[in-house]
């Protein structure tokens, strides 16, 4: 490795076998990993796109990104504040009327009918911030009554993400206290699904649609969205999840089973599921960021202020 990019041959070396380990000790059955400097990009990919398969990974496999949405949501919020279709401070009420007038639980472990009025109205700068008064809880599930009412009210649906449309989905969020007072507590997740459900009705189309047109396509993230097309699904690396007792991996749902050649009925901006995507067009869009909001062909997405 040059000079020029300051990446090094050892540490890279080092990347390499510390994920080949990874691999050969079955924690996850393959991987690919890139490092990019000073114009200098490098890639790993090792093993398989399934546990016991003979498909290699490769720079073109797509996965699931899962939380990686969330930074392309802020950045898609972040455009339609620039535009003035929202206002970080104004209330959310307007374009989301299901989370007017909220009531606060008088503790997060209290019972769901012990509330307070919220002392002020949810904000965009909230969502912005995971500052809703909504979001995972870190403790075991269904310890907190809130929990188990994001659960049985299929809000929180965990990684597979909610079943239900938008409009129905913020509808039982609405039905639901929030944890905290708006903007009191920083709180994981929910606040970013808000988000989305907010951007696609301030740009008065659908979340996927917006964001092709104003991130994916601009940033030539051809291989980015909700769901893909018959052609690329051989592409796609399976998922697994760690057995909670055992922790063995086992294998989620993927494109055979209906999971990933359809739009989901919840588009989410957290990802739960999420977007798919590839190794090369998260790069794109991290480079935009390192850019200054700036693409590479000169496109700009966002301003250097934002």
């Amino acid at each position: 490795m040059g000079v020029s990019s300051g990446l090094s041959r050892t540490g890279l070396d080092r990347m390499r076998e510390v994920l080949g380990r990874a691999v050969e000790r079955a924690e996850v059955p393959g991987l690919v990993a890139l490092v990019h400097r000073r114009g200098e990009t490098h890639v790993i990919a090792l093993g398989t796109t399934e546990a016991g398969g003979d498909t290699p990974m490769s720079r073109d496999t797509i996965f699931r990104i899962a939380s990686l949405t969330k930074a392309i949501t802020a950045v898609a919020g972040l455009i339609l504040i620039e535009e003035c279709r929202l206002r970080l401070d104004d209330p959310v009420d307007d374009l989301l009327p299901e989370l007017a007038d909220r009531r606060v639980l008088r503790r997060v472990d209290g019972p769901l009918d012990d509330t307070v009025p919220a002392e002020r109205p949810i904000t965009v700068r909230d969502l912005m911030t995971f500052r809703l008064g909504l979001g995972v809880i870190f403790a075991p599930p269904g310890t907190y009554p809130i929990q188990r009412a994001l659960a049985e009210t299929g809000v929180d649906n965990g990684p597979d993400g909610p079943s239900v449309d938008p409009d129905e989905w913020i509808k039982r969020l609405g039905t639901l206290p929030l944890a905290h007072q708006p903007g009191t507590a920083w709180m994981y997740h929910t606040s970013a699904d808000v988000l989305g459900v907010l951007i696609a009705r301030a740009a008065g189309r659908p979340l996927e649609e917006f964001l092709r047109e104003r991130v994916f396509a601009p940033l030539g993230m051809d291989d980015t969205g909700y769901h893909l097309p018959a052609g690329k699904l051989g592409r796609l690396a399976a998922g697994y999840a760690a057995d909670p007792e055992t922790g063995a991996l086992v294998r989620r749902p993927d494109a055979r089973d209906g999971a990933w050649d359809r739009p989901p009925a919840f588009p989410s901006g957290g990802g739960g599921p999420g977007l798919l995507s590839t190794v090369d067009d998260y790069l794109a869009f991290c480079r935009m960021l390192l850019n200054k909001g700036r693409c590479d062909g000169g496109v700009r997405i966002l301003s250097r202020p934002a």
